[in-house]
C-alpha cells in the first residue's frame, strides 16, 4: 500500500487528493450529497500536481510561477488540515470507542455531528471556490510545457553508502607536508606554542587539511583535541569540549558555572603540558579572542590550528601572544582535478570513455580546483546519462560562474544544478537537513523517522518497508555528495551524517523560499516572508529566552524541533496539526510540558529522549491513534500509562 506523498514541489496536493478519494468511499456515503463537488475538486487538483512537479524541475522560473506555486503549495497544506480536522471530529459511526475516548466523544454528542456534516458541505464548496480563483490567476498552468530532461540512469537502490576515508583525498600531500613543516621546524619541548592559520574560501577543503595534520601528529601529544566553532557558536558547550578531551574526562552541563571558570580549568590544566589543538572554522576576532585564552602560551612545544575563510580572523590568530603563521590553502591544480573527478566517476582516469574526455576537461576547468565543487558536480554526474548530449548541457549550465568569482556564488551555482537533478522525493528528503543547526551530527535513523513521519517517503514495489526505501534515500544523498558521512559502523556502513556550511547555507534559502522551513534564533538569519508556519526550528544557542517573530502563524505547524536551552518552551495548545514533535536533549521540558498533548490527533512521531526532567506521560497519550514513534530512551519516564495501549 502506498502512504501518501507530501513534498518540497507539491506540498500536500497528494495527501489531500487520497483523502479526497476516501471521502467518495463508502465509510462517507452519508455526504453523498457534496459527492459532485469532491469529484471537481479532485480533478482539479490533480491537474495542478502534474504542473507541480514539472515545475519543480526548472532551475530558475519566472516570478509568476514561483508566485502561484507557492499559493497551491500553501492553500495544500490549509486543505489536508481542514480535511484532517473534519474527518477526526465526525469518526466513524459505527465503532463505539471506550474509557477516556468515549467521554471526550460524549461531551460533544450527535450535536457535534451534525454540525461536521453541514459543515463539510460549505468546506468543500470553500476549497473548490479558492481552487478555481487561484486557477484562474494563473490560466497557462495547464498549457505550459517544460523542459523535458533525458533520464537520469540511477545507482544501484540497494547500493550500500560507503565511507572511503583517505583513498578519496587528493592532492593533500603537499599541503600537509608543508603545514607539519610549518608546526614542527626547530620544534622542543622548550620551544614556545606555535600556530597555524589555514584560511581560504568555503569548499577549498580546509577541514580536509587541519584534520590530516591532527591524525598524523596527534599520537605526540597526550593533550589534544579537535573542535568545529561554527558561525554560532555555544562557548559554554565548546570550551567543556575542550576541558574534555584534553583532559580525557567528561564534565556534565551542570559543572564549572560560567565561561571564565571553564577558562581557568583549562589553562591550569594545560599550563606545564605539551597540547595539540585544531579549532576549525572560526567566523569572528570575538570568538578567538575568548579561544585563547584557554590556550597558555608556555615554552612547552605545544601546537595550535586554527580554520577560517575570513581573513581578520586569520590575522588575529597570528597575532600576540601567538607569533603564527597564515598559511594560504591552495585549489587543486588540473592534475589533482582529474584524478578527483575520475576518480569519483570512473574509478580511474583511464576508465574515462573517450567520448566524455573533451566535456570533462571543460566542467573541471569551470570548477577551477575547488574540491566541492569538483565532488557536487562528479555526484551529479555519476547520476546522469553517460553520453555527450547530457554532459555538455551540465556544461554549459554552469557556465562562467566559478571562473568569475571561485567561491560562494559559484559554489551556490553548482549545489543549484545538482539540487534540481533530484528526484522530488529526494529534494524534500534533503530540505529537511535545514532544520538542524550548523555542524549537527545527524543520526540515519532519527532522519529516517522524520521522512516517515511526515509522509515525505512513501513505499514502492520491491522495498518490503518504507524504512528500506528510506535507507536507500539515505544513501543517494550520500552517493550526490550532498549529505557527508559523519561516523560508520564496523563494516563502513554509514550511520550519521553531517552537511558542509555551504550547502546547508544553500537547502537554507531553499527552505525558506519555498517555506518549506522556518528558522527562528539564528544570529544574521532573516525569518521568510511566508506567516503561516509548516515546519518549525528552535535554534537558540546561549538564548535563555527564545522569542517567536510577532506575526507567525502557528496553528498549522506540523513538525516542531526545540534545539539548545531555551527556558521556555512553547505551549502545545498552539500545534494542533504536529505530525512530528522533537524534544531531544530539552533537559527544561517538564511532565507539565506535555499535559494537552492529547490534543495533538495527528501526531506520528515523538521523542523525549534525554529530556531527564520528564518523568510521566499524560494518560492521554495514549488516545494519539496515530502515533508511531515514542522515543524515551534515556528520559526518566519508568512507566508507561495504562492508555498506550489503545494506540496499538
Amino acid at each position: 500500500m502506498e502512504v501518501a506523498l507530501v513534498s518540497a514541489a507539491t506540498g500536500a496536493l497528494k495527501p489531500v487528493l487520497g483523502k479526497l478519494a476516501t471521502l467518495l468511499g463508502d465509510e462517507y456515503k452519508r455526504f453523498k450529497g457534496v459527492h459532485g463537488d469532491i469529484k471537481s475538486l479532485s480533478n482539479e487538483l490533480a491537474a495542478m500536481e502534474a504542473f507541480l512537479l514539472n515545475m519543480s524541475e526548472e532551475e530558475d522560473p519566472d516570478v509568476q510561477d514561483k508566485v502561484w506555486m507557492n499559493e497551491v503549495r500553501e492553500l495544500s497544506y490549509d486543505m489536508e488540515d481542514s480535511i484532517d480536522d473534519f474527518m477526526q471530529s465526525v469518526g466513524n459511526e459505527d465503532t463505539k470507542p471506550d474509557g477516556v475516548w468515549e467521554k471526550m466523544k460524549t461531551s460533544f454528542g450527535k450535536l457535534g455531528k451534525m454540525k461536521a456534516r453541514r459543515r463539510i458541505g460549505n468546506e468543500i464548496h470553500d476549497l473548490k471556490k479558492q481552487i478555481i480563483e487561484v486557477a484562474e490567476r494563473n490560466e497557462r498552468y495547464k498549457a505550459r510545457e517544460v523542459f523535458s530532461k533525458a533520464k537520469n540512469t540511477t545507482i544501484d537502490p540497494r547500493a550500500l553508502a560507503i565511507f572511503k576515508h583517505t583513498s578519496e583525498l587528493v592532492g593533500i600531500d603537499e599541503p600537509k607536508a608543508e603545514v607539519i613543516k610549518l608546526l614542527t621546524k626547530g620544534a622542543s619541548t622548550k620551544e614556545k606554542t606555535k600556530l597555524v592559520s589555514i584560511i581560504g574560501s568555503g569548499g577549498m577543503g580546509k577541514t580536509t587539511l587541519a584534520n590530516q595534520v591532527y591524525q598524523d601528529l596527534k599520537g605526540k601529544f597526550k593533550c589534544r583535541a579537535f573542535l568545529s566553532i561554527s558561525r554560532n557558536p555555544d562557548m559554554m558547550n565548546i570550551l567543556r569540549t575542550i576541558l574534555s578531551e584534553v583532559s580525557g574526562q567528561r564534565y556534565a552541563d551542570t559543572e564549572a558555572g560560567s565561561i571564565q571558570q571553564l577558562i581557568i580549568k583549562i589553562t591550569d590544566f594545560l599550563v606545564d603540558k605539551r597540547y595539540f589543538v585544531v579549532l576549525d572554522d572560526i567566523w569572528d576576532v570575538d570568538t578567538w579572542h575568548v579561544l585563547k585564552l584557554a590556550l597558555p602560551v608556555a615554552s612547552s612545544g605545544s601546537i595550535i590550528i586554527t580554520t577560517t575563510r575570513i581573513n581578520d580572523v586569520a590575522k588575529s590568530c597570528c597575532s600576540t601572544p601567538f607569533s603564527g603563521v597564515i598559511y594560504c590553502i591552495r585549489p587543486l591544480d588540473m592534475v589533482d582535478s582529474r584524478q578527483l573527478f575520475y576518480t569519483r566517476l570512473f574509478n580511474s582516469e583511464e576508465k574515462c570513455p573517450s567520448y566524455l574526455k573533451k566535456v570533462s576537461e571543460h566542467i573541471l576547468k569551470k570548477c577551477a580546483g575547488l574540491p566541492l565543487a569538483i565532488i557536487a558536480i562528479s555526484g551529479l554526474l555519476a547520476n546522469t546519462e553517460r553520453t555527450e548530449g547530457p554532459w555538455k548541457q551540465v556544461e554549459d549550465s554552469i557556465g562562467r560562474a566559478l571562473e568569475r568569482n571561485p567561491s560562494v556564488e559559484g559554489m551556490m551555482k553548482i549545489l543549484s544544478l545538482s539540487y534540481f537533478e533530484l528526484p522530488a522525493h529526494l529534494k524534500s528528503c534533503l530540505l529537511c537537513l535545514s532544520i538542524f543547526p550548523e555542524d549537527s551530527i545527524i543520526k540515519k535513523k532519527v532522519l529516517i523517522h522524520r521522512w516517515i513521519a511526515e509522509r515525505i517517503i512513501h513505499t514502492e514495489a520491491g522495498y518490503s518497508t518504507t524504512h528500506e526505501l528510506g535507507e536507500r534515500c539515505f544513501n543517494e544523498l550520500i552517493n550526490r555528495s550532498l549529505i557527508q558521512p559523519a561516523m560508520t559502523d564496523k563494516f563502513d556502513r554509514v550511520k550519521s551524517c553531517r552537511l558542509h556550511d555551504t550547502i546547508l547555507d544553500f537547502i537554507i534559502s531553499k527552505s525558506i523560499e519555498e517555506n518549506f522551513v522556518t528558522l527562528v534564533g539564528v544570529p544574521s538569519l532573516t525569518v521568510g516572508t511566508q506567516s503561516r508556519v509548516r515546519r518549525l526550528s528552535l535554534q537558540d544557542g546561549e538564548q535563555k529566552e527564545l522569542i517567536v517573530p510577532k506575526g507567525l502563524v502557528l496553528s498549522h505547524v506540523r513538525s516542531l524541533d526545540v534545539f539548545g536551552k531555551s527556558e521556555k518552551i512553547p505551549s502545545m495548545d498552539n500545534f494542533s496539526y504536529l505530525r512530528f514533535l522533537n524534544f531531544d536533549y530539552c533537559n527544561q521540558l517538564e511532565n507539565n510540558h506535555l499535559k494537552t498533548i492529547g490534543k495533538l490527533f495527528q501526531l506520528r512521531y515523538l521523542s523525549l529522549q534525554w529530556a531527564t526532567n520528564v518523568s510521566k506521560l499524560p494518560e492521554l497519550i495514549g488516545y494519539l491513534w496515530c502515533l508511531e514513534i515514542l522515543d524515551l530512551r534515556d528520559s526518566s519516564v519508568c512507566e508507561l500509562p495504562a492508555s498506550i495501549v489503545n494506540s496499538y
